[in-house]
């Protein structure tokens, strides 16, 4: 491999995009052969050792894409400094390093999306694309119209305004009731934090869907190859959204 700048070496890796691997390397994350790098300008080859919070990296000749259907009890990252269960551990069989694109918590479950393309990533996880993502939330009480209105318009959490949101009652009992709220935004917890905020207290949160990729029938703690169809589809609707005002 050719020399080449630092932060293309992470793009290529599936770490981030070239532009999220800058922030990357200023932020003092990524070591060269042991060495603590900051500069931008630094440049690598296949020989060096790089890596990325102590893990090493390396650019994958293949790009993979995957959907998982993420259980509650574990984590998105690749590793976990407390020892808690990673999304990684239910991809044994996939023969290439692969990261999350983007996050659920650890009490959350449903479609999550892994990569080794840095560039996929940035597309599907960056703020300006607006990509809606889809969670069906189990809350107790009832969906009283006043309160699917205030979701809807938008609701102060941590200080700021949610976007507005796109909900529907899926299910109306006497104690409790399941929302299907749309978001584009991908704020920290945001769906919990924004049905505190209207009294709803949730009692079960599954991710959907993202990007016009829908979970459907996949079992829970598996996953699967995206089509190419798919790939797409997710890449034109991230670049439709992002030219939204």
């Amino acid at each position: 491999m050719e020399e080449m700048r630092l932060q293309k070496y992470l793009a290529l890796s599936g770490v981030a995009s070239r532009r999220a691997a800058e922030q990357i390397i200023t932020d003092g994350r990524v070591t060269v052969n042991g060495q603590k790098i900051t500069e931008l300008g630094t440049k690598v080859t296949e020989s060096d050792e790089v890596c990325v919070d102590g893990a090493p990296v390396k650019p994958e000749g293949k790009k993979m894409y995957i959907m998982l259907n993420k259980p509650v009890g574990y984590v998105t990252t690749v590793s976990d400094e407390q020892g808690r269960p990673t999304v990684m551990d239910l991809l044994g069989d996939v023969n290439a390093r692969v990261y999350p694109v983007g996050r659920l918590d650890f009490n959350t479950e449903g479609l999550l999306l892994l990569s080794n393309d840095g560039d996929f990533t940035y597309k599907v996880t960056h703020p300006k694309h607006k990509l809606d993502k889809t969670y069906e939330v189990l809350v107790t009480g009832k969906a009283k119209a006043n309160a699917i209105r205030l979701l809807e318009g938008g609701v102060v959490i941590d200080g700021r305004r949610t976007a507005p949101a796109k909900v529907d009652v899926a299910e109306a009992g006497k104690g409790s009731a399941v929302l299907t709220i749309t978001i584009h935004e991908g704020r920290n917890r945001q769906v919990r934090k924004m049905c505190s905020a209207v009294g709803f207290k949730v009692l079960g949160l599954r991710r959907i869907f993202e990007g016009g990729l829908t979970l459907g029938n996949l079992p829970i703690g598996k996953w699967r190859h995206l089509s190419p169809a798919e790939i797409n589809l997710i890449l034109k609707n991230a670049q439709s959204e992002g030219t939204k005002k």
